[in-house]
């Protein structure tokens, strides 16, 4: 059962300025990192700092492949010690597909530790029935699965029925959550403009086809963009593209300890004080 991260260390009881926030282990709130390449000793690093407060890390698009075997391990490993998922980015399983070799990739994936499979059609064009039995596939072999909707490039957005129906036929077929597509940069892709500027009219047409929020996890590498998403949504809003030196960042707006949303809690406070 998760616990309840309360409040400052120095004052018992006084809670922090937003309240609610839920410790590990946690089935939402959660903070997915993309790791682009860190050697061991800065995953150790990372983790002897921010575990409590990081779910799921990323080995990001195809990179866990150039690691070599040994390293690649430790590292899986070193993560999972700390009670942390981890999980290959979802270029990996798109060139499974293209090469038809899913039941391979599953095999290396699995002897290299990982904890979570991320089934994604991003870049490729994917058959429903062959992405259903890509997660069945997963699931079969002991994975825990995180799909992801939406498209990296801007021309081939998918409408929002679409969404609706891709994010719903994942979860039916087992998937834990579904992550909404920003690539690493946040800008010009799924509900972020070119600036990264949240789209209202696209985050509500999504939003308006899913019934349970809570299992869609929101790419959000940029601070503008995870602020607004947690002043929406609350503190355990799913967030990912999270860059590692950001862990503590996003905790903190989180819990209202940056003034991105501090500010908005004054606000509320001083609008409920009579007179």
């Amino acid at each position: 059962m998760s616990m309840l991260w309360t409040g400052p260390p120095w004052q018992k009881g006084s809670g922090w300025p937003i309240t609610g926030r839920i410790g590990k282990p946690r089935i939402t709130g959660l903070t997915m990192v993309l790791d682009k390449g860190l050697g061991l000793a800065a995953t150790r690093d990372l983790l002897e700092v921010a575990a409590e407060h990081l779910d799921i890390v990323k080995i990001s698009f195809g990179t866990s492949a150039l690691y070599p075997n040994a390293v690649l391990r430790e590292k899986v490993r070193l993560i999972r010690s700390y009670g942390v998922d981890v999980c290959p980015g979802g270029t990996l399983l798109e060139i499974a597909v293209l090469q038809n070799a899913v039941e391979a990739y599953l095999e290396w994936a699995w002897r290299a530790g990982f904890s979570f499979l991320e089934v994604s059609d991003g870049t490729i064009q994917m058959d429903p029935q062959v992405r259903l039995l890509a997660i069945e596939m997963a699931l079969a072999r002991g994975f825990r699965v995180i799909t992801e909707v939406g498209k990296k490039d801007a021309l081939e957005a998918l409408s929002p029925a679409s969404m609706h129906r891709q994010v719903a036929a994942d979860l039916a077929a087992g998937a834990w959550k579904v992550i909404v597509e920003a690539r690493e940069s946040g800008q010009g892709v799924g509900i972020y403009d070119e600036r990264g500027t949240v789209r209202e009219v696209e985050l509500e047409q999504l939003l308006a086809g899913v019934p349970q929020p809570e299992c869609l996890l929101w790419e959000a590498p940029l601070k503008n963009q995870q602020a607004e998403l947690i002043l929406r949504f609350g503190p355990n809003v799913s967030l990912g593209n999270v860059q590692p030196a950001d862990c503590l960042a996003v905790e903190a707006l989180r819990v209202g300890l940056r003034g991105d949303t501090l500010k908005t809690c004054l606000s509320s406070a001083r609008a409920e004080t009579p007179g």
